[in-house]
């Protein structure tokens, strides 16, 4: 174990994929839940790969040996990596496995073709001569066709083969089928006579039987998946580019041949496949054999394409419509006698969509400026602000087209919204803009009056029913001052200016919390109360964790819950003994950011998009917004404390990097189902 006085970022990576893991490995969780889980460890880990791995390979490949904060030098870490993500797969296809016998007793089988009755094999037969065999492709290797693209992430069959009459010692041919991406991976098999079983079949054990159809001639002697992560990270050149639009779609053409950095391949391949894998795509470490279906993804569509297995889900939750607007078609009125907080997902996404769609219908409203990060693929917010703009607002939407791996869809959105005569700005160059804020002005009878919304999570109505996040409406008039002037320096020349309310990153938010720490420190050195609550998706900025270690060590008490990345090690003697630290994962993501600072009895609270990073805090524009209402505050302490109280979600993390969980406790609190009561935190 290293002995710095920091946690390694990546590594602190996987333990939250374990963390998510453990979720499908969890008895009392039902069993489709389970399912996704199990599919999202997948998902994660394909991320980590062609991000934060490929970026550690390049540097290796780079000759980098200089150790990072945490005491790692790019050689040691891609070794703890390999040994940790290899374990993990192992575990996560141990799980399946048993999560598969669960499934079959319920009356859900995963199918081979051999498993299938006389009458199931003609229509699979059918379906395969039908759907499958016209869109499939054989691509030979040899000295006159070179190895194809491989594109990433797709699964693909390499196959040997031998002519018909050919010496069984003759070295084989080999080619390769792509699986079709645009083909469901589970094909249902129609159901036995007199059974209602549920069976599946994958799509590339299909092919794989009639693999024959595609060569004739040849026959086939060995048949295994493989599959490759390339380098996805995106590499652009902003201070070159005329068209940051067109310069992103050229980066993503350019994704789909990126550098390999992982190969999976079937248990049991044949050596010679996987010798002829392993040349072409330069990979002899990160090659992972799986002892199961590759690429466990596809299980998230599992739960939705079942009808009447309703036991084997979490039950559904309503979410409420925000009380203070349930009554009321008129959101301005109620803004302005109170600010409003949103809780999401128990209070629903539906507030925030309403608020832009009255705004755009409003006569009175002048102008909506909006930032947009990731948006769901049938958003109202799009369709509302292109409608306020044809009706002649002024209308101005940041779209983030660096938004990692929705490029494509933000694009899309940002055409459509410049065709309804939107003004649409891509941000500053070398800065994502992740801040969440909506700025609507409008012309009132005693002037203008601007109203705004500052959310934590993004403006996408999908994520905001699986993502915990909070919302803040308000018409304050010093929020409203700062939110002009946030957008006036992120869409025109105007230098950074001197805020009143708001703390804005790369600019001078690092620079604010420190201050406010460093004000929990002396009032803890002078007696008074003092007392840090930060909640967070992942810490890992070593400036701010040194800010943290100096504040315990003058006494503040520090309760942090970070669902991710965590950098800091707590419970260390003279170092951080008064900081705790915890991860909740559950049926949620949590996702919301809030931070809670004592200040000698006069509790101070902030909303933000930010994690504690150092791409948030320097790289990015990001937003930390004070909560001024008193009961708002209140909520929010609230909201912290069902958190704190959490003993059945709540992973406690050690000194020594790992986490341990409260196992039988007398009282179980679910801090998740707990929020699910409005009135336990309003």
């Amino acid at each position: 174990m290293s002995t710095s006085n920091y946690l390694n970022r990546d590594l602190s990576w996987i333990e939250f994929n374990w963390r998510v893991l453990e979720e499908a490995q969890y008895a009392a969780t039902p069993l489709l839940e389970r399912v996704k889980f199990l599919s999202i460890v997948s998902t994660n880990l394909d991320e980590f790969m062609s991000v934060r791995y490929a970026g550690i390979m390049d540097q290796l490949k780079a000759g980098y040996i200089k150790k990072d904060f945490t005491g790692y030098m790019p050689s040691g870490l891609i070794k703890r990596i390999m040994k940790r993500t290899s374990r993990m797969v192992a575990e996560q296809y141990k799980t399946f496995r048993e999560i598969s016998r669960q499934l079959s007793k319920e009356g859900i089988l995963f199918a081979s073709y051999d498993e299938l009755t006389l009458n199931q094999r003609k229509q699979m037969d059918t379906y395969f001569h039908d759907i499958i065999f016209p869109v499939l492709t054989p691509m030979a290797v040899d000295q006159s066709r070179p190895f194809p693209l491989v594109h990433n992430q797709s699964l693909y069959l390499a196959t040997l083969l031998l002519k018909e009459g050919d010496d069984p010692e003759d070295e084989p041919y080999f080619a390769i089928v792509q699986v079709p991406s645009n083909l469901s991976r589970l094909v249902r098999v129609p159901m036995r006579a007199n059974s209602k079983k549920q069976e599946f079949i994958l799509l590339e054990d299909l092919i794989e039987q009639h693999i024959q159809t595609l060569f004739s001639g040849y026959i086939p002697i060995a048949v295994h998946g493989f599959r490759v992560t390339r380098n996805a990270d995106l590499t652009l050149n902003e201070e070159g580019a005329e068209d940051l639009l067109e310069e992103i779609e050229k980066e993503l053409r350019r994704r789909r041949w990126g550098s390999p950095i992982r190969l999976e391949v079937k248990k049991g391949m044949h050596p010679y496949a996987l010798a002829m894998l392993k040349e072409e795509f330069e990979i002899e470490e990160n090659v992972f054999e799986i002892d199961g279906p590759i690429d466990l993804s596809y299980l998230m569509k599992l739960s939705g394409s079942l009808i009447g297995y309703d036991h084997l889900r979490f039950a559904e939750i309503e979410s409420v419509y925000p009380q203070e607007f349930a009554d009321t078609d008129d959101f301005f009125n109620v803004l302005r006698h109170k600010d409003v907080l949103i809780y999401h997902p128990f209070e629903s996404f539906e507030a925030v969509s309403d608020f832009i769609g009255q705004a755009a219908d409003d006569p009175a409203v002048l102008a909506i400026k909006m930032t947009l990060y990731r948006v769901s693929g049938q958003s109202e917010l799009i369709q509302s602000l292109a409608r306020a703009a044809e009706s002649g607002k002024q209308v101005t939407v940041l779209v983030e087209l660096k938004a990692r791996f929705d490029e494509e869809r933000n694009i899309a959105w940002a055409r459509k919204l410049e065709k309804s005569g939107c003004h649409v700005v891509y941000g500053l160059v070398g800065l994502k803009t992740h801040a969440k804020i909506t700025l609507v002005v409008r012309q009132e009878h005693d002037g203008l009056r601007r109203y705004v919304h500052v959310g934590t999570g993004n403006y996408n109505d999908n994520t905001a029913k699986l993502y915990t996040d909070v919302g803040l409406f308000t018409c304050h008039p010093t929020i409203g001052e700062d939110a002009s002037s946030l957008f006036n320096e992120i869409t025109g020349y105007s230098a950074p200016q001197h805020l009143q309310a708001f703390g804005v990153a790369p600019t001078d938010m690092k620079q604010k919390l420190f201050e406010i720490i460093r004000v929990e420190a002396k009032h803890a050195l002078a007696g008074k109360p003092a007392r840090i609550i930060a909640k967070m998706n992942s810490l890992s900025n070593q400036e701010m964790i040194d800010e943290l270690y100096a504040a315990s060590q003058a006494g503040v008490k520090i309760d942090l819950i970070v669902r991710g990345v965590c950098c800091l090690r707590p419970g260390v003697a003279g170092l951080s003994e008064n900081i705790t630290v915890r991860s909740i994962v559950d049926r949620f993501l949590e996702h919301s950011r809030i931070f809670y600072f004592e200040n000698a009895g006069e509790p101070a609270i902030w909303l933000s998009s930010a994690d504690w990073m150092t791409r948030n805090l320097t790289r990015r524009i990001e937003l930390m917004c004070p909560v001024l209402d008193k009961h708002i505050r209140h909520s929010l302490n609230l909201i912290l404390q069902i958190c704190l109280n959490d003993n059945v979600k709540a992973r406690h993390l050690q000194s020594n990097g790992m986490y341990y969980i409260s196992t039988n406790p007398e009282v179980p609190y679910r801090s998740q189902f707990e929020a699910m009561n409005i009135k336990s935190w309003k």
